[in-house]
């Protein structure tokens, strides 16, 4: 599984951990910037290089981050067959990729401990979606609804 990451100024500092983390835990991963710390950036370039990646990449995932992580979950929700949700803690996140099949993980920097951002991490790469036909469901129901819009 490819994982592709991104985050503007407000983020970047834990993109940075993110990135060590996933090379400490062999992920095979794409960092797409920022590249370096740009105060003042704007989170819609990464958002759309990550969503665009992670929705036409069978079975990737992204990692994004903000100040908030509303910005960059809003922007990565445009695009079909993407299913950013920011995360506030382990359980939330392993229920998001067991029932919803989320397949990226939003971090609202200003927000989030270090620790949490790693043991949240660990969860989204590591927890499967449970396929059950109720969940199976409702992803194809959001496909159709994707379709007509």
């Amino acid at each position: 599984m490819k994982v592709f990451i991104g985050s503007d100024h407000r983020g970047y500092g834990l993109k940075e951990k993110i990135a060590e983390w996933l090379s400490e835990m062999k992920w095979e991963f794409k960092d797409l910037g920022a590249p370096t710390l740009e105060p003042g950036d704007d989170f819609t370039k990464y958002a759309e290089e990550v969503a665009s990646l992670v929705a036409k990449t069978e079975g990737s995932r992204g990692v994004l981050l903000c100040g908030s992580g509303v910005g960059v979950e809003v922007l990565a929700n445009k695009f079909d067959g993407v299913r950013a949700a920011i995360g506030k803690d382990v359980f939330q996140v392993e229920a998001g990729r067991n029932d919803d099949d989320m397949n990226i993980l939003v971090i609202a920097a200003d927000f989030t401990e270090e620790k949490d951002v790693k043991a949240m991490l660990i969860a989204f790469l590591e927890t499967e979606f449970s396929g059950k036909a109720r969940y199976e469901r409702r992803l194809q129901e959001i496909e159709k609804i994707e379709a007509n819009n």
